[in-house]
């Protein structure tokens, strides 16, 4: 478990291959190691390639203006089509919604233009259409920071679901404290100042290590911790 929601953040950072940050002295903290992909440092890759293998959603994504089949119009591997994305992030509200919107009485959703940031959406419609572009682009590793934080129980668990069978075959790792989301991980690793401390499923966390189980249950009056989740695919 990562105490530190800003670590989290940064540790996502890192993964997507971005420069480690500095300290207040302006040195590199620690000079941490780079992420390793198929044998190969990320930072020794090219930019572009890195960032076609490893995409980062945080925790607060943004969403352009455009129609909504523009927003979903991004680099992708072409083996996920918009239709399996929507229905996986649990879009169908989303999508009724914006077809009713319709300015050109098509009733099609697609060509509905989203304001900017998506204003004109709630706070969890937005998060599952990024969610959404994600999938879309179905890149080697994807990397979701909190993905369901605004969205109540019943979506998280069938958004769980819908990454887990539509990630088959891709690495996912997912930064949450979600219990719905960590119950549905192959792997969950436990993360205290920085290192790891603890690695098994989410159940076998919850019964061997108090710590784990007080930050995930919220048993403790301290403030809520961010916990590390891995989903992990043979990629």
């Amino acid at each position: 478990v990562c105490g530190d929601p800003d670590a989290a953040g940064r540790l996502a950072e890192r993964l997507g291959g971005h420069p480690a940050q500095r300290d207040e002295d302006g040195a590199d903290a620690d000079s941490p190691l780079s992420v390793v992909l198929g044998g190969t440092p990320l930072d020794d890759l090219p930019r572009d390639a890195a960032r076609g293998a490893v995409l980062v959603q945080d925790k607060d994504p943004m969403l352009l203006s455009g129609t909504l089949g523009e927003l979903l119009d991004v680099p992708a591997s072409g083996h996920v089509d918009a239709t399996k994305a929507l229905a996986a992030a649990q879009c169908d509200d989303v999508l009724a919604a914006l077809a009713q919107a319709s300015v050109d009485d098509s009733g099609d959703p697609m060509r509905t233009h989203i304001t900017e940031r998506g204003r004109s959406l709630s706070g969890g419609q937005r998060q599952r259409l990024a969610l959404a572009r994600s999938l879309v682009a179905d890149p080697e590793v994807l990397v979701l920071d909190e993905p369901t934080s605004a969205v109540d129980a019943h979506t998280e668990a069938r958004i769980a679901d819908g990454l887990r069978e539509i990630r088959t075959g891709r690495t996912t790792v997912v930064l949450t404290s979600s219990p719905l989301l960590l119950d549905r991980a192959e792997q969950v690793v436990f993360l205290h100042e920085g290192k790891v401390v603890a690695e098994a499923t989410h159940r076998e966390l919850l019964h061997s290590h108090p710590a784990y189980r007080a930050v995930v249950t919220r048993e403790t009056d301290t403030e809520p911790a961010m916990s590390t989740g891995m989903t992990e695919e043979t990629a």
